[in-house]
């Protein structure tokens, strides 16, 4: 474990000292796209890129050497690495100290320690990066031995070692019981003052239990001043192993009992494993939660769709006195977006202000995702005008907030001021401004943004730009250009790509390429009645009823279940949900009377109810009904009893708005004369006076 975290403290090391030579470097923007990648974990998209500089010519140099050998590294990919090698001589990058250790490092995760050795040797000039990575290759390899003849050499020859270094030495000691050797090692890093560093002392911890020493084990663990929990588990399995079982339960027993973070690793763990209950549980017998303990189960539940809990438990720290950190509030902001909660959003924003961390940017730019998701386009812009610094990751939710709102033009101009201002796009950007046209219709701006991308930006397309594009054409109506970007997808096809694609052939009733769409979504995802769904509708909407209902009962057969359509409102602060046919709301007596009478004004105004995708095997009548029981009306007409005439009213679905609701909706914003707003799955909805801002193209 200890030599994984020595690994990544190289290569992190190694990517700082590349990062802070960026200035001198003609390749700065592909380097720092390479190196953003390799940060965040995306090894092989990497490797992809820098491939694509290859064949385009563009200029590599040692900025870009660096990271795609990381990459190289992680992956075990020894002969892509051993073909940057090739190019590296050839450029005659070949004795700079930074891409020899990272070839070091290379050969030597790759488990080629010969090839390593090599370029060590050849080296005129080494660091403490270099040693350590051949330290930690021979670790690896299990030359314990060669790895402590490594360090003695490395300090002959004057190069200090670091922290990292040292945690690489001490698992060699460990690998080969060197128990003096160990000892020696110790009193260098209390020398060095390197002792204070938690990985340093859990290495040295597990050193000295290997090695049979557990008194020392027990100086080194009472003396550390932040423990985590490798280190407790090193001092347990070490009893364990001692056959000091007794010890060892006991040790269990005041690891449980001990400070907060022990807790707090485990709630980390089982949020991010997907295992949310087991966090709970976790969190509740803590004997006293710090704000770290609250902020990682909010994250929690907002990374598993549960915003209102999320909310909840905001409350609750709040009733304990627990004081919120900015981290705190990103949490929380988050998870009102998520839930269209935009009462409690501006609450949480009058906290923001009142702290004082309005000039925060990672608290700005959730503010500004927050106000553009929960329908406050114009509040998400006050606070975008007003924010002293802005990153890339600010105009995005800027971009991306017209983009869900329709607004396609003005998330192109917001992108033209973004370049104005020197705010480099990155891919995100590009999603946004994709998502934008998609929204709006405007086919030739996306195309256009598509090819810039590569051409002007060096950014590659990944999944989402594709499936952007599929989505945009597709409801263009460019059906077999649509379909020609999928089967040309460098990467294999994802459904989401393929669904877009089946929801346009739904949109302008093109069968033959439906069903042979529906195959490859079915094909991909057998257990989500999606595919079926759009087919059904499909055939619904070109007036193949019996094909529609061959579908659903082949769904039916599959035990396939539909995901029921679900609305939310809020009103006095509270959130109210629907489902269709809803019948366990407290008011629903009320509710069904207000439909009725919205029923007759709408039918006056000329409202014709659109049957036609209603599958149910009965009368028109009841078909009637049945449409005007959708969990979107009866969250309309709960609104407009419980809120003052006039007041707008904001709504949000868990899927997309179906047709007759979409008109519906048109002529309940006129008949009563409120403006009322749906956040769909895919977008917003402006309805007033008897319009929506989609212009119907949805």
């Amino acid at each position: 474990m200890c030599v994984t975290c020595m690994c990544v403290a190289t290569q992190r090391s190694i990517t700082s000292t590349t990062r802070a030579r960026a200035t001198e470097s003609k390749s700065i923007r592909p380097g720092i796209r390479l190196a953003r990648y390799v940060k965040a974990g995306q090894h092989e998209k990497t490797i992809e890129l820098y491939q694509e500089m290859q064949q385009k010519g563009t200029s590599r140099d040692n900025f870009t050497f660096v990271p795609v050998l990381n990459a190289c590294a992680s992956l075990r990919a020894l002969e892509a690495g051993r073909k940057v090698h090739e190019e590296i001589i050839q450029s005659g990058c070949k004795a700079d100290v930074f891409v020899g250790s990272s070839l070091v490092d290379m050969y030597a995760k790759c488990g080629s320690l010969e090839d390593a050795q090599r370029v060590f040797s050849k080296m005129p000039t080494r660091d403490a990066v270099t040693w350590t990575a051949m330290i930690l290759g021979h670790v690896k390899c299990g030359q314990g031995q060669k790895a402590l003849e490594l360090f003695q050499q490395m300090q002959q020859e004057g190069v200090e070692p670091d922290s990292v270094t040292f945690v690489g030495v001490l698992n060699a000691c460990a690998s080969i019981v060197a128990l003096e050797e160990g000892r020696h090692v110790h009193e260098q890093i209390i020398e060095t003052g390197c002792n204070s560093d938690v990985f340093v002392g859990n290495s040295l911890v597990d050193m000295y239990a290997k090695c049979g020493s557990m008194e020392d084990a027990e100086r080194v663990f009472n003396k550390m001043l932040s423990r985590n929990v490798v280190t407790w588990n090193t001092m347990i399995l070490g009893y364990v192993k001692c056959g000091q079982g007794s010890k060892a339960l006991e040790l269990f027993q005041q690891m449980q009992q001990e400070v907060a973070f022990v807790g707090n690793s485990l709630i980390d763990m089982y949020a991010k494993c997907g295992s949310i209950e087991d966090a709970r549980r976790v969190f509740n017998k803590l004997p006293s939660c710090d704000v770290v303990s609250w902020n990682v189960m909010i994250f929690g539940h907002v990374k598993y769709g549960q915003g209102q809990k999320a909310l909840e438990l905001f409350r609750q720290m709040q009733e304990e006195g627990v004081q919120p950190t900015p981290l705190t509030l990103v949490g929380v902001l988050n998870a009102c977006a998520s839930v269209v909660a935009l009462e409690e959003g501006r609450r949480t924003h009058d906290w923001v202000i009142k702290s004082g961390w309005d000039s925060n940017v990672f608290v700005g730019n959730s503010l500004i995702d927050m106000y553009a998701k929960c329908g406050g386009l114009i509040d998400a812009l006050k606070v975008f005008n007003k924010m002293p610094s802005r990153d890339v990751v600010t105009w995005n939710a800027m971009i991306g907030g017209y983009a869900i709102h329709g607004h396609g033009k003005e998330a192109l101009k917001q992108f033209e001021q973004m370049r104005e201002e020197g705010v480099q796009p990155d891919d995100t950007t590009f999603v946004c401004l994709l998502s934008a046209c998609s929204h709006s219709g405007l086919v030739d701006e996306g195309l256009r943004f598509y090819s810039s991308m590569s051409t002007v930006y060096m950014i590659s397309a990944n999944l989402q730009h594709y499936t952007c594009m599929v989505d945009l054409l597709g409801r263009a109506g460019r059906l077999h250009e649509a379909e020609n970007m999928v089967l040309a997808m460098r990467y294999k096809p994802q459904v989401a790509a393929w669904r877009a694609l089946l929801g346009a052939c739904r949109i302008h009733g093109n069968v033959e390429m439906g069903e042979r769409v529906a195959k490859q979504v079915l094909e991909l995802e057998p257990e989500n009645a999606a595919g079926y769904v759009l087919l059904s509708n499909l055939y619904t909407a070109t007036g193949n009823r019996d094909l529609s209902e061959n579908i659903e009962r082949e769904r039916k057969e599959r035990s396939v279940k539909k995901h029921p359509g679900r609305t939310w409102i809020e009103v006095d602060n509270e959130v109210h949900t629907f489902v269709v046919d809803d019948q366990h709301h407290p008011q629903m007596i009320e509710i069904h009377a207000e439909l009725k009478r919205l029923s007759g004004l709408m039918h006056d105004a000329g409202y014709v109810p659109d049957t036609n995708f209603v599958l149910h095997d009965v009368e028109e009548e009841e078909k009637v009904f049945h449409l005007c029981h959708h969990s979107e009306k009866l969250a309309i007409a709960f609104g407009l009893i419980n809120s003052a005439p006039g007041t707008p009213l904001c709504i949000r679905k868990n899927l997309r708005v179906c047709r007759d609701c979409h008109t519906s909706t048109k002529f309940i914003s006129k008949v009563v004369g409120r403006a009322i707003m749906v956040r769909d799955a895919n977008r917003f909805h402006h309805f007033q006076d008897g319009e929506c801002s989609c212009r119907d193209y949805w």
